[in-house]
């Protein structure tokens, strides 16, 4: 197991090069730049800037040299753990993305669990007692979070808490804690506001884990090697979740890979209409204005994540799968 694991993570290194000259290429593949951006800002309001101190400022950005020692430079100075400087917001990248990754990871982590803990078991009792009452219930409610988006789940609960309770259940702290240093307290109060992104975010995935489960669960149920088990006077649930249930999780692990960056980024409507501090408003404003640094860093650290997560994935199918070897 050592040895597969290590072997592993030696080939996320060059994975990690990868991705960073595949982003790299990404953030700068639009046509124009930082500059052109900033020029375009000042000719809406009404400020011009003539063509020799566009370049100017393009040759002091750094932004007139070859791809690749743009590119180089930038890689170097992560390495050493130097994101660089917004242009945007004049201000180290690492300032600004340390809080909202945090936020962002931790929030992710959570929406996984709150999935994988409400889904592996109403999903394992929909295969085990297909066609019951409780089975329609959920395939109902599974087929409404799939086709309900999570923007439209965060607006109705919004104006739920405001008309009926009188609360705002936006953002991730209180007033008082949003610009407080952190402390435990602090803590306290973004665990008490992180349950209602939570359960947006994990909606659509939690009606989807079911259905997975349920179809890959009840493929396994119908095999030989179960029948045999059965035969032979196992108890019912010990043989469902010693055998079958173990085969049916691999969709559940397999999915960390994707799932844990696609929470981080792909809720960026959502972190909108609840004002959450994440990574996907900055990413996205980063993207706009065209602050290759900034947008850079979020999407290094998302791939970061795709290659954490399938490290993940890959060491919990080995041990739950018997099937799989590490050859």
């Amino acid at each position: 197991m050592l040895i597969y694991i290590v072997r592993r993570i030696l080939w996320a290194i060059p994975f990690f090069f990868a991705i960073s000259l595949v982003a790299f290429a990404l953030i700068q593949a639009p046509p124009g730049d930082f500059v052109t951006s900033y020029a375009a800002k000042l000719a809406a309001s009404g400020d011009l800037l003539d063509q020799d101190r566009l370049e100017i400022l393009r040759s002091k950005l750094g932004l007139d040299r070859p791809f690749i020692v743009q590119y180089w430079l930038w890689i170097s100075n992560v390495i050493r753990g130097d994101f660089g400087m917004s242009y945007e917001w004049d201000k180290p990248v690492s300032e600004l993305i340390g809080e909202r990754m945090f936020l962002s990871v931790l929030l992710a982590f959570s929406t996984i669990l709150l999935t994988w803990t409400v889904a592996l078991p109403i999903g394992i009792y929909s295969a085990v007692r297909k066609y019951s009452t409780l089975d329609y219930v959920a395939t109902f409610f599974g087929f409404i979070g799939l086709a309900t988006p999570n923007f439209l789940i965060a607006l109705v609960l919004m104006y739920v808490a405001i008309v009926y309770f009188g609360s705002d259940v936006s953002g991730l702290f209180s007033p008082d804690y949003i610009n407080a240093p952190w402390s435990w307290a602090k803590f306290g109060d973004l665990l008490s506001h992180l349950w209602v992104p939570m359960i947006i975010l994990g909606a659509s995935g939690t009606a989807s884990m079911i259905r997975v489960m349920r179809a890959n669960l009840l493929d396994e149920l119908a095999k030989p090697y179960v029948t045999t088990a059965r035969a032979r006077g196992m108890p019912e649930w010990r043989l469902i979740l010693k055998y079958p249930v173990r085969v049916a999780l691999n969709p559940f692990v397999s999915t960390i890979g994707w799932v844990l960056p696609q929470t981080v980024s792909g809720a960026v409507v959502t972190a909108f209409v609840l004002n959450l501090p994440t990574a996907g408003p900055m990413l996205l404003e980063a993207l706009l204005a065209r602050d290759m640094y900034l947008a850079g860093a979020f999407i290094l650290l998302m791939c970061s994540l795709t290659i954490v997560g399938m490290l993940i994935s890959d060491i919990l199918l080995v041990i739950l799968d018997p099937r799989i070897r590490y050859r």
